[in-house]
């Protein structure tokens, strides 16, 4: 959670003010923290982009209502079949904003479920991909594990620096992190608050892809249409069953696979899928 403009010296500077929470607006209004648009050649992939990069979009509150709610209306648009999140080329997100909570109590955070919205995220049925530039520590390491698909250019790092704020990760990083990582890695990061390159999150499985900075977003966005070529419903099913694998065992995992697999059987878009293979043609999905 720990936001970068507090660990690195050459960046020192106040952080922008916290702010109150700004009412839900409807998708198309002048968001302030982010920037809402689709992409793709049918427009099939929503995109968004963190904009907040005077304080290397730190997750203050209203950046993540004004994010929910971009997810949510994307969520909700029958003609979006994934989503791409970005920030800039600097930072992804350089973690929460340290000023919104340096004088909470636990009385504070306990009563009032602190974060807690920060888990609409993982809660979409739609793939999001994480396209990755620059810094994501802390808050921002912990959004883009909170993704589906993470690719990261060539210059991105990855920390979870709290322990040098006298915290600990407090949105999944010490257990997304850990399950991506292994014990050993993410036990290191978080006690050292030592940061990782592109490159070696990539090798430790945290990253499936590396990009060069000036088309890593193109490319996630060209990863997001393929997916949102396929069955909506089907994709769902897919990304469910996927999940599934770091909450049950390996039986329990099993069992959930194989019932959401007979459900696709239950579909029309699962028949069009075998009749094109078998007639040598395109399959033509309608998400039934």
């Amino acid at each position: 959670m720990a936001a970068l403009r507090v660990l690195l010296p050459r960046l020192r500077g106040p952080l922008r003010p916290p702010v109150r929470c700004p009412a839900w607006r409807p998708f198309g209004a002048n968001f302030e923290y982010i920037i809402a648009e689709k992409r793709g050649k049918n427009n099939t992939v929503g995109l968004i982009q963190l904009n907040r990069p005077k304080a290397l979009n730190a997750l203050c509150d209203g950046l993540i209502e004004e994010l929910n709610q971009a997810l949510k209306t994307f969520e909700e648009d029958t003609g979006v079949g994934a989503i791409v999140l970005t920030g800039g080329d600097k930072a992804f997100a350089a973690g929460a904003d340290i000023k919104e909570m340096q004088n909470l109590s636990f009385q504070d955070c306990y009563s009032n479920k602190f974060l807690k919205h920060w888990d609409y995220l993982t809660q979409m049925k739609k793939p999001v991909i994480a396209a990755v530039n620059g810094y994501a520590f802390g808050g921002g390491c912990e959004l883009a594990m909170m993704c589906d698909i993470i690719y990261a250019g060539e210059k991105a790092q990855f920390a979870q620096p709290e322990i040098l704020l006298g915290t600990i990760p407090g949105a999944g990083g010490t257990q997304r992190l850990t399950r991506a990582v292994g014990k050993s890695l993410a036990m290191e990061m978080v006690l050292t608050g030592d940061r990782i390159s592109a490159q070696d999150a990539k090798q430790a499985g945290l990253v499936s892809k590396i990009f060069p900075v000036e088309t890593l977003v193109e490319e996630a966005i060209q990863c997001a249409e393929k997916i949102a070529s396929n069955s909506k419903i089907i994709v769902a099913m897919a990304k469910e069953s996927v999940n599934a694998a770091f909450e049950m065992t390996l039986t329990e995992g099993s069992k959930l696979e194989k019932k959401l697999f007979y459900s696709t059987f239950a579909t029309d878009d699962r028949k069009e899928g075998m009749t094109a293979f078998v007639e040598k043609r395109k399959a033509n999905f309608k998400d039934q």
